[in-house]
């Protein structure tokens, strides 16, 4: 892929890690910044809680980082080890180089990230291309996944294509525009406002992902034979969420799925939906 910088300009950049400082004083329990090296470059991570509890690893959804989960942190650290990682290529702390989707690159980071917090497995929670990061590790390495949270996943059901065309004429229009898609993305979901001002600071200055997020296989869905999670929107206007959850249904019954009826694509603050299941002892 092109590896222009992922941002316009440095001054940006300086402007995006800024406030994502900023987010992490809102967490309200300890933690500490660990960087892994992994052979696509350095990954951050925000760890939280007792490190003999169970490895709960949250991955971030496309154009976001590690902050987004700030306000769960809290609620997942009191039964699990929390890794919330920022994604390579994305606007947080770890390496600056977007990889294809269609190559091996991020089930390689996947597993180095295991590798580097010495785990044999793990619980993942993704929401949207973070769950297609998920999902894509844990159909090659079935065996290193021990539950699957998929919040508006990606690579499942199809992608929504007016929504660009839709969304398009707004983001011509500056941030008035932006702020208009942020809003149609964001459904009923009111955000808090140091994170609408995240998310306004990386839209100014972050390069987003434009490659099409490929669809997995029924081949490849059903290899997922461990617990699985799934939560979406009925008005997301980014993907079918009706077809992935149809889609998901049919190939694995024993998926838990929960379609949301006046959800949006953006699903914060789910821990009351999320933490039964993980607590439960499906197998």
């Amino acid at each position: 892929m092109d590896q222009k910088s992922l941002y316009k300009t440095e001054a940006g950049k300086a402007a995006v890690l800024n406030i994502y400082h900023q987010l992490l004083t809102k967490l309200t329990v300890p933690y500490e910044e660990l960087y892994l090296n992994t052979r696509h470059g350095k990954t951050h991570i925000i760890a939280s809680g007792a490190k003999s509890s169970p490895p709960l690893i949250l991955l971030h959804g496309s154009g976001s980082n590690a902050t987004m989960w700030v306000g769960d942190i809290a609620h997942y650290s009191k039964s699990y080890r929390v890794y919330a990682a920022d994604i390579p290529g994305d606007p947080g702390k770890s390496e600056d180089i977007q990889h294809s989707l269609k190559s091996p690159a991020y089930s390689e980071w996947m597993d180095d990230v295991l590798r580097g917090l010495q785990l044999e497995q793990a619980t993942l929670i993704g929401i949207s291309l973070g769950a297609w990061m998920a999902v894509n590790y844990a159909v090659k390495h079935p065996e290193k996944v021990e539950k699957l949270v998929l919040l508006s996943p990606s690579g499942i059901g199809p992608q929504r294509a007016l929504f660009l065309f839709k969304a398009m004429p707004f983001l011509l229009m500056g941030e008035k525009g932006r702020d208009k898609v942020s809003r149609l993305v964001n459904g009923i979901v009111e955000l808090p406002e140091e994170s609408l001002q995240n998310t306004k600071i990386i839209a100014r200055h972050f390069r987003f992902r434009s490659e099409t997020i490929p669809i997995f296989t029924d081949q490849e869905l059903n290899r997922l034979t461990m617990p699985v999670l799934l939560i979406a929107g009925e008005k997301d206007v980014m993907l079918h969420s009706q077809k992935t959850a149809a889609r998901l249904s049919s190939l694995l019954p024993h998926a838990n799925i929960q379609l949301l009826p006046e959800y949006g694509h953006v699903l914060i603050r789910q821990t009351p939906r999320i933490l039964p299941f993980l607590s439960s002892n499906s197998k």
